[in-house]
């Protein structure tokens, strides 16, 4: 059974960096073509879709947080990364790591996806 486990700070100072990990467990990331995302939810709103790494380690990001957002990918470790630089009180979210067989870019409805996280509380205050 495959499963995806976020982990990170649970509180975060405006202007940190905010540095997510996602470990995968049951699926080698380097055994297979894969894509492995992002998706946050903030209190109150929609799901919003951050970004995603393939396994050749091409990115793909929101245009509207591109400048901030990074994704690493560490196939040794079995684990991808998100980092959002200069966070402000509107990153406050609840984020998920997902993984899919094909790109879905914008792509937010966790059906779609053939694997998502439980998701972890991120809040960002001073």
């Amino acid at each position: 059974q495959v499963q995806l486990q976020e982990s990170g700070p649970g509180l975060v100072k405006p202007w940190q960096t905010l540095s997510l990990t996602c470990t995968v467990s049951g699926h080698s990331m380097s055994a297979d073509w894969f894509y492995w995302s992002w998706i946050r939810q903030p209190p109150g709103k929609g799901l919003e879709w951050m970004g995603a790494i393939a396994t050749s380690g091409s990115t793909y990001y929101n245009p509207s947080i591109k400048i901030r957002t990074s994704i690493f990918l560490d196939t040794a470790k079995n684990q991808f990364t998100l980092q959002l630089l200069s966070v402000a009180p509107e990153d406050t979210a609840v984020y998920y790591c997902a993984g899919s067989k094909k790109l879905l870019l914008g792509v937010t409805e966790a059906a779609v996806y053939d694997y998502w996280g439980q998701g972890t509380q991120v809040t960002v205050s001073s």
